[in-house]
């Protein structure tokens, strides 16, 4: 018995058309709101800096009389480019991009993989929910998404605050989903609720159509704005579920140069502590901020799980031609 060849598409004809009939969906709902679609590169001189990714590296050779060379990266995103066509005067803008993320393989993860990623000028992170909704409950013809805010998750489905709970508490409640008390000790706070977020919160929302998570804790605010809320800091920011599947991720942006820069600094602190290279500092980001980046809010929706939803399946490598394992 000879194994099954390697050659054919892992995601079905069905799957091929639907991914077009999605595209045009997208460009459709974009022209009718005077959203401009741009492109980026993929291929650039700097790479993320947040902890929990990693960037695909390339080695570029020198060119003769043109320099250049050394150390490249596939992007995890479009937005720092993007945010710079922000500052450059663009208005709103979209683009359908392929991303690439270094390490990541599962039932809902490939390293390649396509992402929408659309700016609004004049928004908020709540003016952009309603958008998001428009576009995926559109598609999927889904009810209007259910708000709750992140603690208003974590008491109704963990039972717990996740801005009051001590860490000692924390780390119980992992030990006890996990069943490793020495993994839970090495955990800080936010790798506490990230674990509970995916063992219980997450579980949880499978039986909800449709939900919008927001108002982080400001320690999760990666690149949005923070307040205070009954005395704590959260952030604007956002994600939507469907059927607990994590589909996008939504800030009302920073703009502030320095405190983008801190915050830079910051992920390159967490990165030495856990053994990462530190990545560079994308000074052109930060002078397009300094130059001013309008107010404005922006997500990225992973296209792949929203055909993963409207296919119904929980397997990433049906809805792409050519999973990494046959690329």
């Amino acid at each position: 018995m000879t194994d099954s060849p390697s050659w054919p598409p892992t995601a079905s004809l069905r799957a091929l058309r639907e991914r077009a009939r999605l595209l045009a969906h997208v460009r459709q709902f974009f022209a009718e709101r005077a959203v401009l679609e741009v492109e980026t590169p993929v291929l650039a001189r700097h790479g993320v800096s947040d902890l929990h990714l990693d960037c695909v590296t390339a080695r570029l050779l020198p060119v003769a009389g043109c320099g250049g060379g050394g150390e490249a990266f596939l992007q995890t995103s479009p937005e720092y480019h993007m945010k710079r066509l922000l500052a450059a005067g663009s208005g709103p803008i979209y683009q359908v991009f392929r991303a690439f993320r270094d390490g990541e393989r599962g039932v809902r993860h490939n390293p390649e993989f396509s992402l929408l990623e659309w700016y609004r000028p004049d928004f908020d992170d709540q003016a952009l929910m309603d958008e998001v909704a428009a576009l995926v409950c559109g598609w999927l013809d889904l009810p209007e998404p259910e708000r709750l805010t992140y603690r208003e998750a974590f008491l109704r489905y963990a039972g717990l605050d996740p801005f009051t709970v001590s860490l000692i508490e924390l780390r119980g409640r992992v030990a006890a989903l996990a069943g490793d008390a020495a993994f839970a000790d090495s955990l800080d706070r936010d790798a506490c609720l990230d674990v509970i977020m995916t063992h219980q919160v997450e579980p949880a929302l499978e039986s909800v159509p449709a939900v919008f998570i927001h108002d982080y804790p400001a320690s999760q605010a990666a690149l949005a704005r923070v307040r205070d809320v009954d005395g704590h800091r959260v952030a604007h920011r956002f994600e939507l579920y469907l059927d607990g599947l994590e589909l996008c991720n939504g800030y009302w942006e920073l703009t502030d140069a320095d405190e983008q820069r801190r915050r830079f600094e910051a992920d390159n602190a967490l990165r030495r502590q856990h053994g990462k290279p530190e990545m560079a500092l994308d000074e052109a980001l930060l002078e397009a901020l300094a130059a001013g980046m309008p107010d404005c809010a922006g997500v990225a929706l992973g296209l792949d799980r929203l055909l993963m939803r409207a296919l119904g399946t929980r397997d990433i490598s049906d809805v792409l031609a050519f999973p990494i394992e046959r690329a």
